[in-house]
C-alpha cells in the first residue's frame, strides 16, 4: 500500500501525493514554465537533483534562476560536459576536478601535450553536439570500494584519490551518456538545458595546488542561462582586456618588471611614479589633517623581533630567508606594526596621549609562489598605507568609526562610488552578527548548504545562535584565536554600531564572514566596484589583542595605574601597487586632470614654432601644470594621435598664427577618443585661469 506523501511548497501551499514522488514529474504538474526553468530543488533546505524522488513528507522548492543556486549549477554542470566532450577528443586524459566559479567553471586535466586554441575550439564544438543529444544526468550512490575499482577500471588515479579521502562509506557518480564523474552535485536535468557556454583559456595548475604533485591543464569557461547574457559577458571580458593594466602600463609607459630584477618586483617608470607621488602627497595631506603621525622605519630587523611579534612562528613561510651580518640574523620586514610598537614603547604613555596614531607608507617584503604573481596585482615587494593606532578601549567604537569614514572619503575621491563591506567575526557568540545574517539563510547552512557571506535581508530573529553554526561547522577553529571572549564580544559589538551608523544609511548592507576573522581580532573589509562592476579589495580596519600582549603594551590610567591597551591595524588603499593597477583599469589609463601624469602636451607644428612652444610651457609649469612639448619632426596630425593614445587631458596646438598673436589653440580629451575643438585663439593667462576651474 502506498504511503500518502504530503508536500510543502515555498509559498504555503500543501500538496498531498501517493508516493514514491519523482520530483522532475512534481514540478511538470505544477507548471509547464517552471518545469521549463527549473534547474535543481531544494528539500527541507538541501539542494538535490530533479530526477530525486520523495519517500518522506518534505518542503520543496524548485530552484529557477531567478535564485542565487542556480548559475552555480548549471555551470558545474557546464563543467562536466566540457570533460565529456575532452575524454571523447582525447582519449587516455585523466581527469582532476571541474568547480564552477565566480562567472563560470574549470576543469583540470592530465593530457599528453598542451591543449593549443584550436583544441580548445574542437572541444567547444563537441560541447554543442553533447548539448544537442540532451543526455539525461543521472546518479548512483556507490559503496567507497566498488566507486574505488569503477575509477580504477577507467584510469582515473586522481578520482581515486578522492575517493579514498572521503569520510563517508559510499561515493556519489555522476552518468551522462557514455561519461561518468565523482561528484556530490546537484546537476541539470540533463545536458540540453546548457545554454550560452564558451570555452576561455587554458593555463597551469598542479594537482591539488601542490608544485610536488603533476602539472595539469586547467581550461577555462564561462555559462549563462541565455545567448545574450553570454555575449554582454564577452563584451564585458573584451573591455576588462582593453583595461589589463599590463597592458595599458607597458603603452604608457608607467611601469615594468624584468627578469634581471627577479618576479614580482615592481620598477616605477617616471610617469607612473608621478602619478604614486601624487596619490602619496595626497594620503600624507588627509592624515595629517586627521590627527595622524607620519613614521618611517627599516626595511629589515633582527630575526628576534619576529620572533616576538610572533610572526617567524605564525608566518615565516611567507617571510624571506634571514640576512647574517657580523654574526646577527636580519630579515626584510614582511609587516610594518612591530616597528610602530617599537616607537609607541620609547616612553610611558599617559591616557592624556591617547589616541596614538602611526601612519606609514611602508614597504613590505612576502613570499609569494611565481605561479600566483600577477603584474601589479600580486607582487613580491610592495608599499602598504600603514597605519596603526593606539587606544583605550572606551576610544574604540570612536576610533573604528573614524576608520571607516576616512577610508570612504578616500576610496571617493578616486571615482569608487559602490562598495561591498565584510566584518569578519570571531569564534564567540556576540550581537554583531545578526546585523548581517539571514536565519533562513543560516538554516541553510546549519543542514549541510555551503553558501558565501550572507546579507542583511530585514529583520533577524533568533532562529539559529552564531554558536550553532561556530560549534557545527568550525569546532577545530575555536580555539586558535587570541583574546579573551569578553573582548571579542566588545569589539565585535563595537563594529556593528559603527557599521550600522556610518554604513547601513549609505544603502550598503554589510556582510558577514563567520569565523573570517584574523587570529589577533575582528576586521572590516572594504571593497569598491570599478567601472565594469568587478570587485576590488582595498582598506581593511583589524584589531588586534595578541600584539599589545606580545609587546606588553599599557598605558597611564587616571588612577596612576597601568591599564590594558587596544591596538587597530588599518590601511586605507591596501597595496600601492594593487591600488595602482585597480586605478589603472577603473579608468583604462584616462586617468583624471588631477592624476594624469602628464596634463597638457604641446605641438608646435613645424620646427620654427618651438621656441614659442617651450614659452608657453615654462609659463605652464610656473603654474603646477605638468606639461610636455613633442618637439620631434612628426607631421602635426600624427603628434595629435599619439597624444590621443597617451591619453593626456589637454593639447595645446602652436603655429604662426597663435605665435603672432600670443594665442594657443586648445583641444581637451573629453573621453577615450573622443576629442573637440574648444576654442581656435585663446591666450595663455585665459587657458590657465580655465584649467584651474
Amino acid at each position: 500500500m502506498s504511503k500518502t506523501i504530503k508536500i510543502t511548497l515555498k509559498n504555503g501551499d500543501v500538496i498531498e501525493k501517493d508516493g514514491p514522488v519523482k520530483l522532475s514529474q512534481l514540478c511538470q504538474e505544477i507548471g509547464k514554465k517552471l518545469f521549463e526553468a527549473a534547474v535543481a530543488a531544494k528539500i527541507n533546505g538541501k539542494l538535490i537533483d530533479l530526477s530525486s524522488v520523495l519517500e518522506e513528507d518534505a518542503t520543496v522548492e524548485f530552484i529557477t534562476f531567478d535564485k542565487p543556486e542556480a548559475l552555480p549549477i548549471f555551470r558545474h554542470s557546464a563543467a562536466h560536459i566540457m570533460a565529456q566532450a575532452v575524454k571523447r577528443l582525447f582519449p587516455g586524459t585523466k581527469l582532476g576536478i571541474g568547480p564552477a566559479i565566480e562567472n563560470g567553471f574549470y576543469y583540470d586535466f592530465d593530457t599528453q601535450g598542451r591543449l593549443t586554441q584550436d583544441q580548445i575550439e574542437k572541444v567547444e564544438a563537441e560541447m554543442k553536439k553533447i548539448v544537442e543529444a540532451d543526455y539525461p544526468f543521472s546518479f548512483k550512490k556507490e559503496r567507497k570500494d566498488l566507486a574505488i575499482k569503477h575509477f580504477q577500471d577507467q584510469n582515473e588515479p586522481f578520482k581515486e584519490e578522492l575517493i579514498r579521502e572521503l569520510p563517508e562509506g559510499t561515493a556519489r557518480i555522476y552518468t551522462q551518456g557514455e561519461f561518468s564523474d565523482l561528484c556530490r552535485g546537484p546537476h541539470l536535468p540533463s545536458t540540453g538545458k546548457l545554454k550560452g557556454v564558451k570555452l576561455l583559456s587554458v593555463a597551469g595548475a598542479y594537482w591539488r595546488g601542490n608544485e610536488k604533485n603533476p602539472m595539469l591543464q586547467r581550461v577555462y569557461g564561462t555559462a549563462f542561462p541565455t545567448k545574450k547574457e553570454l555575449d554582454d559577458y564577452l563584451k564585458k571580458l573584451e573591455e576588462a582586456a582593453k583595461r589589463d593594466h599590463r597592458k595599458l602600463g607597458k603603452e604608457l609607459d608607467l611601469f615594468s618588471i624584468q627578469d634581471l630584477t627577479g618576479p614580482g618586483l615592481i620598477l616605477w617608470h617616471p610617469k607612473g611614479a608621478l602619478i604614486r607621488k601624487i596619490v602619496e602627497d595626497y594620503w600624507r595631506d588627509e592624515h595629517l589633517k586627521r590627527g595622524y603621525d607620519l613614521v618611517y622605519t627599516p626595511h629589515i630587523a633582527r630575526v628576534d623581533l619576529w620572533k616576538t611579534s610572533g610572526h617567524w612562528d605564525f608566518y615565516k613561510e611567507n617571510m624571506y630567508s634571514p640576512i647574517e651580518v657580523e654574526e646577527q640574523e636580519f630579515m626584510l620586514k614582511p609587516m610594518n606594526c612591530p616597528f610602530h610598537i617599537l616607537i609607541f614603547k620609547t616612553k610611558r604613555r599617559s591616557y592624556r596621549e591617547l589616541p596614538i596614531r602611526y601612519g606609514e607608507l611602508g614597504t613590505v617584503y612576502r613570499y609569494e609562489r611565481s605561479g600566483v604573481l600577477h603584474g601589479l596585482m600580486r607582487v613580491r615587494g610592495f608599499t602598504q598605507d600603514d597605519a596603526h593606532i593606539f587606544c583605550a578601549p572606551e576610544q574604540l567604537e570612536q576610533e573604528m568609526e573614524s576608520c571607516v569614514r576616512f577610508a570612504l572619503d578616500l576610496l571617493k575621491r578616486f571615482e569608487f562610488h559602490e562598495f561591498v563591506i565584510t566584518l569578519s567575526t570571531g569564534p564567540h557568540p556576540s550581537k554583531a552578527w545578526e546585523m548581517g545574517l539571514n536565519p533562513e539563510e543560516l538554516h541553510q547552512k546549519l543542514i549541510g548548504e555551503t553558501s558565501g557571506s550572507a546579507r542583511r535581508e530585514g529583520a533577524v530573529s533568533r532562529v539559529i545562535t552564531y554558536q550553532d553554526i561556530v560549534d557545527r561547522f568550525y569546532p577545530e577553529k575555536k580555539n586558535e584565536f587570541a583574546g579573551e571572549k569578553e573582548e571579542w564580544v566588545y569589539a565585535e559589538e563595537a563594529v556593528a554600531r559603527v557599521l550600522q551608523k556610518v554604513v547601513i544609511p549609505m544603502g550598503i548592507n554589510p556582510e558577514i564572514d563567520i569565523i573570517g576573522a584574523a587570529f589577533y581580532g575582528p576586521k572590516i573589509d572594504i571593497k569598491v566596484k570599478d567601472a565594469l562592476g568587478r570587485e576590488w579589495q582595498c582598506s581593511t580596519i583589524q584589531f588586534d589583542f595578541n600584539l599589545p600582549r606580545r609587546f606588553d603594551l599599557n598605558y597611564i590610567g587616571p588612577d596612576g595605574k597601568e591599564h590594558k591597551l587596544y591596538m587597530v591595524h588599518r590601511a586605507m588603499l591596501g597595496s600601492f601597487e594593487r591600488f595602482f593597477g585597480c586605478l589603472i583599469e577603473h579608468y583604462a589609463g584616462d586617468f583624471p586632470l588631477w592624476l594624469a601624469p602628464v596634463q597638457v602636451k604641446i605641438i608646435p607644428i613645424a620646427e620654427r614654432h618651438h621656441d614659442y612652444a617651450y614659452q608657453i610651457a615654462e609659463e605652464l609649469k610656473r603654474n603646477q601644470i605638468r606639461t610636455e612639448v613633442d618637439d620631434r619632426g612628426e607631421k602635426m596630425q600624427a603628434k595629435i594621435r599619439d597624444a590621443e593614445l597617451e591619453k593626456i587631458p589637454y593639447m595645446v596646438i602652436v603655429g604662426d598664427e597663435e605665435e603672432k598673436n600670443k594665442t594657443v589653440n586648445i583641444r581637451k580629451r573629453k573621453a577615450q577618443s573622443d576629442l573637440r575643438l574648444l576654442q581656435t585663439a585663446q591666450s595663455v593667462h585665459d587657458f590657465i585661469k580655465t584649467f584651474k576651474t
